[in-house]
Parts: C-alpha cells; structure tokens; sequence
C-alpha cells in the first residue's frame, strides 16, 4: 500500500475538519474576490484598509499585524451577514437584553446604554448651562431653550427590567430653573410628548423623534408664543421606508423593524451660506428644504435641511424673524416654522465658528430658540460659543 493510500482514509475520519478547511479556503478565497469596502453603512463607520508594512523591525511587525488582523476583521467576506448572525444567536439563544451599547426595549424600541454622565460631561453640561444663561442675560424675554428628552424618558416601561439608563428628569428640572432665573424661556415638551406616547413619536432604531413627535414639541412651542401651528392638513405628508438609524448601527439587532420618515411637500427655499466670519454672511447656496438623494442611502435623516450645516436661512410664510440654535433634533422641526417666520435663520455650532452677537445685531431677530436634546446638551463641546460675548 503506497503513503497516499494510507493517508487518504485517515482524513476522512475527521470529516469536522475537512469541513471547516474547506470552509475558511472558501472564505479566504472570496475574500480575495470581492473588493475591499472603505465604509460600511449599516453599522455607520468607515472600515480599516490594507495596512502597509513600513517598518522591518519587531515593533514595525508588530504594528503591522496588529493592524492586518483590523483589515481582515473589517473586510471578511459577507461582513454585514455574520454580524446579523452573531445578534440572532446572542439575542435568541443566550437571551442577551444589549448589543453594542445598546438596550434592546420592547415594540421593538432601542434605547442608548447610560449609567450615567461620563466625567467629560459633569464637566461640560455646567458650562453649557451657563453659556445659555448668558444668552438669555443678554436678551432677556427673547430665549427659549427646549430640550427634547430621550426616549427613555417617555417610554420607561420598554426597557429592559433594572436597566441602566440617566435620570434626565432631575437634570432637566434643575436646567429650568436656571434658565428661567436668567431671563429666558424654558419650553417643557415632557408632558406633551408623554400625552402623545401611544402614537410613532420616536424612531424604533434610532435617537432622534419622529416628524410627528417634533410636531407636538412645536405645538408646546406655539403655546408658549401664542402663534398658529403649522396646518398639516393642507400640506402633502410624503414619506420613506426602510429607514434604519444609528441605534441599529450599533446594535444591529436582527429582527429591527425599519422605521418610516414623514415630511411635509413646501416650496419654502433654504439658503446654505459658506461662513468665513461672525455676522452676516455674504454667499450661500440656495436650494430647498430637504435633500431628497439622500432618501437614496443608509442615513435618510441626513435629508432634513440638508444636513449639519454651520449656518442656513429659510424663506417662510409668516412674518417676523427668529434664530435656530440646534442639533440635529431641530432637523425635523424646523420646517413647520415656515408657518410662522418670514426669516428663520439656523446655527448649528458643530460648523460655525463664532459668537452669536455679531449675527443678532444684524437681524434684530423677534425670537431665539435653543433646541437640542439633552443628550447633545450635556456633551456638546461647541455649545460655549453661545455664551460668548461680541
């Protein structure tokens, strides 16, 4: 009997292994096939490339293969599927309630994983707290802050029994206070949003409200100044499917039920200006409100005044004028004030790099609204520059 015929047999009575050897060869060889992806948008992040050996030294090697073993990680074939995968077994089998940072509520709710304020926050929500008192100091009546609460505040009992999640309540109480004791308004939309909690408010996948949720807050805000809300019944509600936001990016559960988006069909033009100094800018882009190409990808919320720009202008229907400061929360809201401003111009500080002084004498604006979510007010480390002063 020669040494092949010997060896033949004996591999057979390992079928396991010939399996995987043929799986992973297969898996290699697709790997090889198949382009490397520089980002993936399903999970929101941009992916390792094929790193380069610089260095012929233990420490460059090890640099090396460190960062090779990243890029296989992060290119292996059928990436989105095995992660899918991993989620269904974590979550069906090992009954696991987070993925990813993330809190897998009931109706098919995610909610964000929070103990807490991290110690960069402790230090940066009293400074924004005072950055916006200071601009209700200096235009006292004209102010008013609305802070959107997550949904773990409206919807408590979809989480996952003895979950870790913040107590915004007693934060947004005490931000009230301070904010009210320095001349400005503070637009409560708790209560309103909690009346409205049997109805789609806020995304299943992702942190931000819904069209309808941001309509009821600008209801509360209406209220408040005593002006006619928006006429949704004499508008076109159009809508998008299969919207997956930044929750599932990170948790990517695997029976996520898609969200929808709504907006409303205006004509109202919005100007993009390219910021190059405080005050009134010079040059913008006009264009509309909503970027539809967007309704085309991954993140179709990036749609809502075309995204985060520093500093834009919208035409509306009313009269008067007033100023946005905002996050993205403010993206969906926006366009329902076009019932009731001539002008409303918005700032979104992440790309404008300057005090809000020089803007406001320019425009004499009637109102200021500060709309964020608390989350993105307890964090952000752009938001000092409304409290600066000239």
């Amino acid at each position: 009997m020669s040494k092949h015929e010997k060896k033949a047999p004996s591999l057979l009575r390992y079928p396991v292994l010939v399996v995987f050897t043929l799986f992973f060869a297969g898996l290699f060889l697709l790997d090889l096939a198949t382009p490397d992806r520089t980002y993936s948008e399903l999970e929101n992040t941009t992916l390792s490339q094929r790193p380069a050996l610089t260095q012929l030294s233990a420490k460059g090697l090890n640099s090396y293969f460190t960062a090779y073993t990243k890029y296989v990680k992060d290119q292996v074939f059928g990436r989105d599927n095995w992660i899918s995968l991993q989620s269904a077994v974590e979550t069906t089998l090992l009954q696991k309630e987070q993925s990813g940072g993330i809190l897998l509520g009931t109706e098919h709710m995610l909610f964000p994983r929070t103990y807490g304020l991290l110690s960069s926050e402790e230090r940066t929500l009293p400074k924004n707290t005072a950055a916006v008192s200071s601009l209700c100091q200096r235009y006292p009546g004209k102010v008013n802050v609305m802070l959107a609460p997550a949904a773990s505040v409206i919807y408590p009992e979809n989480l996952p029994a003895h979950a870790p999640v913040l107590d915004e309540d007693t934060y947004l109480d005490q931000l009230s206070a301070a904010l009210e004791a320095a001349g400005g308004r503070f637009v409560d939309v708790r209560s309103t949003l909690e009346d409205h909690k049997g109805e789609y408010i806020y995304y299943r996948t992702d942190h931000h409200w819904t069209s309808l949720g941001a309509y009821y807050a600008y209801s509360r805000l209406c209220d408040t100044l005593g002006l006619a809300p928006f006429d949704t019944t004499a508008h076109q509600a159009l809508t998008a499917e299969g919207f997956y936001g930044t929750h599932y990016s990170k948790a990517r559960n695997w029976n996520a039920v898609p969200d929808t988006i709504t907006y409303y069909d205006l004509p109202n033009r919005l100007t993009i200006y390219s910021v190059t100094g405080a005050g009134q800018p010079a040059e913008g882009e006009v264009t509309g409100l909503y970027d539809t190409g967007k309704l085309d990808v991954y993140d179709k919320y990036a749609m809502f005044l075309h995204g985060n720009n520093g500093l834009s202008r919208i035409e509306g229907e009313g009269t008067g004028r007033i100023l946005v400061i905002k996050d993205s929360y403010a993206n969906c809201f926006v366009p329902y004030l076009t019932a009731n401003y001539a002008q409303i111009d918005v700032v979104d500080f992440r790309n404008y790099n300057y005090g809000l002084d020089p803007l406001i004498a320019d425009n004499d604006y009637d109102q200021i609204l500060v709309l964020y979510s608390f989350d993105s007010f307890k964090s952000d480390p752009y938001l000092y520059r409304a409290g600066v002063k000239g």
